[in-house]
This record gives C-alpha cells, sequence and structure tokens, in this order.
C-alpha cells in the first residue's frame, strides 16, 4: 500500500483528502461541541434537563435516520453536489440560534444541522474512495477514519476556547462560517456518482430512517423515562418492527438503498459492528470523562479540552499504519487487539477515585486513543472494499450510521448506569435536606454542588458525599462499557475474517478459482 505522500498525490487528490477530512471534522466535531457549554446555555435559555438533552441529540438523531438516504442521493445524484447542499444546509441551520435562541427553536436547529450532516458524511467518504486508485485508498480511508475519531475531541477543544472569550452563541457561529467557508472551496473538488443513475428506493429510505429513529429514541427516552416507560417500549417495539420489514422490502427491491446480503460478508458485517462499538464506547467515555474533570478535579471548559487533546495524535497516527497491518495479517489482528485496548482502558478508568490526578488518567487515555486508532480505520476499509465503487455512498452512509447509532446508544448506557449509581448512593441523604434541596441534589453532581456553593463551607460534606456518589455511579458505568467491549471483542473476533490467502494453481483450475480469496480460519 502507497503512503500517502504529498509528493505522490496529484494536486486534486489533495484537494480532495484535505476538504473530505475537514468536512467530516466539522460533523464529528458538531456531535461534541456542546458538552462544556450546556450549562450556560441552561442559565439563558432556560432550558430543563430534558431540553438540554435533545439540543445535543436532536443532531445525532436526525444525522442517524437520514445518513443512509444521503448516501444514496449522493450515489444518484452527485456526491459533490450533495456534499454542497448538505454543507449549506448545515451552515444555514447552525445560524439560527444567533434570532431565534429558545430552548424549542433550538432543538429544531440542531435537528436541521443533523439534516445537512446527514448529507455531508457518506459525501466525504464515497468522494475519497472513487477518487482514489485501489493502492492508495486504503491509507486515504485510514487517514479520514482517523481524524473523523479525533473530531469529537477537536469540537470539544474548539468550544473550549470560544467559551473563554465569548458566549455559547459562538459555538454556533463558529460552525456556520466553517460549514460556508467548506461548501464554497468544495465547488472545486470533481464530481462522482454512479453511473447507472438506479432509481431511488423512497420505501427503503422511510422504514431504513423510521427504524433507526425509534431506536435512537428509546436510547434517548430510556434513562430519563425508565426502560419500562409506555414511550420507550413502544419506541423498541416499532424499530425493531420497521427494521424487520427494512430487510423485507430490501432483499425484494429491484434497486434497494442497501443490499442488506452485504452483512453476511464477513469483513462488511463485523467492520459495521466494530465502528458501532467503538463509538458507542467512545461516546460513553466522553460523557463520563468531561464531568469527571470538570466536577471532580474542577476544570474550565477549556482545560478539559486540552486534558483530552492527547488523544488526538496517537489515533490518527495509527489510524494510517492499522490498514496496512489488516492488508498484511488480516482485519482479526488490529481490531481484536483494538477492542481489547479500549476495554482495558474503560476498566482503568473504572478504578478513579477523589485523589487519582490527571496523569494517573492520561495512560488509559492514550490507551485508548491507541484502540480508537487501531480498530476503526481497518473496519472502515472493511465495509468500503465490501461493495462496488459506484455504491459507495451507500457503504459510507452504513458506516456512518453505525457511528451515530453507536454513540446514541453508548452515551444512553453511560448516562443511564451513572445515573442509577448516583441515584443510589445519595438517596440516603436526601431525607436530611430541606426539603428545597432535595431534588437538585437528587438530581446530578452539578447541582448539588450548585446547591453546596449557594451554602457556603457548612455544607462542604454534602458536596463530598455527592461527589463520593457520582465517583461510584462512574465506576459501575465504565465498568459495564470496559465488559461490554471486552465481550464484544471477543464475539467479533469469531465473525472477523483473517488474513487472507489466495487459492493455489490447482484449485485456480476451477470454475472461478484464479479470482478467490478465502479467509484464513486459524
Amino acid at each position: 500500500m502507497v503512503p500517502l505522500g504529498r509528493d505522490r498525490l496529484s494536486s486534486v487528490q489533495r484537494r480532495l483528502l484535505t476538504l473530505s477530512c475537514l468536512a467530516v471534522i466539522l460533523v464529528t466535531a458538531s456531535m461534541a461541541a456542546l458538552y462544556t457549554a450546556l450549562p450556560e446555555i441552561a442559565a439563558d435559555t432556560g432550558a430543563s434537563q430534558a431540553e438540554l438533552t435533545w439540543i445535543v441529540d436532536g443532531y445525532t438523531l436526525a444525522l442517524a435516520c437520514l445518513v443512509l438516504p444521503g448516501g444514496a442521493l449522493g450515489d444518484r445524484y452527485g456526491r459533490r453536489g450533495v456534499l454542497i447542499i448538505g454543507l449549506i444546509v448545515f451552515s444555514i441551520a447552525s445560524a439560527a440560534p444567533l434570532l431565534l435562541d429558545s430552548p424549542g427553536w433550538l432543538i429544531a436547529a440542531r435537528v436541521l444541522t443533523g439534516i445537512g450532516a446527514a448529507l455531508v458524511m457518506p459525501s466525504t467518504l464515497s468522494l475519497l474512495t472513487a477518487g482514489f486508485p485501489a493502492e492508495r485508498r486504503g491509507s486515504a480511508v485510514g487517514l479520514w477514519a482517523g481524524v473523523a475519531g479525533v473530531g469529537a475531541i477537536l469540537g470539544i477543544l474548539g468550544s473550549g476556547i470560544l467559551l473563554e472569550s465569548w458566549s455559547w452563541v459562538s459555538i454556533f457561529v463558529g460552525m456556520a462560517v466553517a460549514g460556508a467557508m467548506l461548501s464554497v472551496a468544495a465547488f472545486t473538488l470533481p464530481e462522482s456518482a454512479d453511473t447507472s443513475r438506479p432509481p431511488m428506493d423512497p420505501l427503503g429510505a422511510a422504514t431504513s430512517a423510521l427504524a433507526i429513529g425509534a431506536i435512537v429514541v428509546a436510547v434517548i427516552e430510556g434513562p430519563a423515562r425508565g426502560w419500562l416507560d409506555p414511550l420507550v417500549i413502544a419506541a423498541i417495539v416499532t424499530g425493531l418492527t420497521v427494521a424487520v420489514a427494512f430487510v423485507a422490502i430490501e432483499l425484494r427491491a429491484t434497486h434497494p438503498l442497501v443490499d442488506v446480503r452485504l452483512f453476511a460478508h464477513r469483513g462488511f458485517g463485523s467492520g459495521t459492528a466494530i465502528v458501532t462499538v467503538q463509538f458507542l464506547v467512545t461516546f460513553g467515555l466522553f460523557m463520563l470523562i468531561v464531568q469527571h474533570f470538570q466536577l471532580i478535579l474542577g476544570y474550565r471548559p477549556l482545560i478539559s479540552a486540552l486534558a483530552l487533546a492527547p488523544m488526538g495524535l496517537p489515533m490518527v497516527v495509527i489510524s494510517v499504519i492499522a490498514p496496512r497491518v489488516a492488508a498484511r495479517f488480516g482485519l482479526r489482528i488490529p481490531t481484536f487487539a483494538g477492542l481489547v485496548a479500549i476495554g482495558g482502558a474503560m476498566l482503568m478508568i473504572a478504578r478513579v477515585d477523589a485523589d487519582t490526578s490527571y496523569l494517573d488518567l492520561l495512560g488509559p487515555l492514550l490507551l485508548m486513543s491507541v484502540g480508537i486508532g487501531l480498530c476503526t480505520a481497518p473496519a472502515t476499509a472493511a465495509i468500503v472494499d465490501g461493495t462496488p465503487v459506484e455504491k459507495h455512498g451507500v457503504a459510507a452512509a452504513v458506516n456512518d450510521a453505525a457511528r451515530e447509532v453507536g454513540a446514541a446508544i453508548g452515551i444512553a448506557i453511560a448516562g443511564s448506569v451513572l445515573a442509577a449509581g448516583y441515584g443510589a448512593r445519595i438517596a440516603p441523604v436526601l431525607p436530611s435536606l430541606p426539603e428545597p434541596a432535595r431534588e437538585p441534589v437528587g438530581d446530578s453532581l452539578a447541582a448539588a454542588l450548585e446547591v453546596v456553593a449557594r451554602a457556603g463551607p457548612a455544607a462542604q460534606e454534602l458536596g463530598d458525599v455527592a461527589k463520593s456518589a457520582f465517583l461510584h455511579g462512574m465506576h459501575q458505568s465504565a465498568t459495564v462499557l470496559g465488559f461490554l467491549t471486552l465481550g464484544a471483542a471477543v464475539l467479533i473476533a469469531v465473525w472477523t475474517p483473517g488474513r487472507r490467502r489466495t487459492i493455489g494453481p490447482a484449485a485456480a483450475a476451477e470454475p472461478g478459482g484464479s479470482n478467490r480469496v478465502v479467509d484464513a480460519e486459524s
């Protein structure tokens, strides 16, 4: 595999690689950019905790629901054009909070931003794979996957920098300006599309959006309402029922939105599962660790973001190298090692306590970064390699949908386990508190610390108890995510193809034998 060197790429390829990476950074950064700004948004707009959740997750929901149709639109009508339209929609929606800043309008703006992102994200990868020859495609995809993984960290870092000098509105301004600049630059890219121009699959698009949307709504609302709440149960049943209908529709469609038979291909199917698990754990970690930095260690938003920044370099560097390792040794070895590293890092984080310093946390964070780099890029490459070039828009959309659904589930798991652990430990203290203080102290550590700040030094013991309860919930959440990842690593390793070997000359004499490769099972 030829490395991506500046002297080896044409000017068009360099421009394509740069703009594709910048656009995917913008999309993934927008997923995490508001984490550090939520307290300020709540104070300025009066948003409730439920509304804050939807301000963050409205974007993820729209992106997850529409990324498959977005990829199909790019294949059918041209990926560059769909990319430009998506960036324009993203920019306009990001600018909306300048004029409309009530909680309801913020949620609507974030949903519209997610619709734009659903057009952008699959177009970036499919343009990249169509613009690079096969011998260079792995390195290009590896770099794309690396910057996609580090985009969330850059989003947290960028918002932390902006909040040092300006209000939360500056985050939306920054996203709008970045999207507008990229939309102009995208006009310089070459166009690519599926030359056969297959008809769209509206029934497949509708059922895929409804199935993903219902499942994501369930995992968002489950922690707040309870998993046995009628709305949550209805969303789960609807999502699973419509998912079955989607599979049946796609199996019978002449021009399906997604050829679901691809998931039987070990590389494509296991690659999708690996990406889902990796994003599940990564965004679960971010939800836990950012709160730990701010509420336990007392870091400002910018310092919290800088504390995560060291994860970026190993992630990107290893993401470029990992596809070559997978090409030589098979997908199984790097992805299994990566998932084990991620799971081990989460179990190390589960051991933190009130005396744990940042340097104690840096080792697990770097280990997790290495794990993400090892497994994400080869998995993405396996998804893309499992489809013909003309269908890379849909392949990219499957990869992106796996990321968004994984992120939503990871946030739900981390949040629900953290809340349950905190609530169990803080509950015995609540009856001894004044009535007005019971609800905020029982809700979260952030609210409890506000009560302590208003009450003064006399309430310091309450603050210590609340921090201990938070750490208990964090231990449980990180432990669940760690063991979930290790279990998934074993199961996926059985499914994932090992090193490929070419069939020998005798077998090559069989019909089709000269073109066949098989997966080594050892």
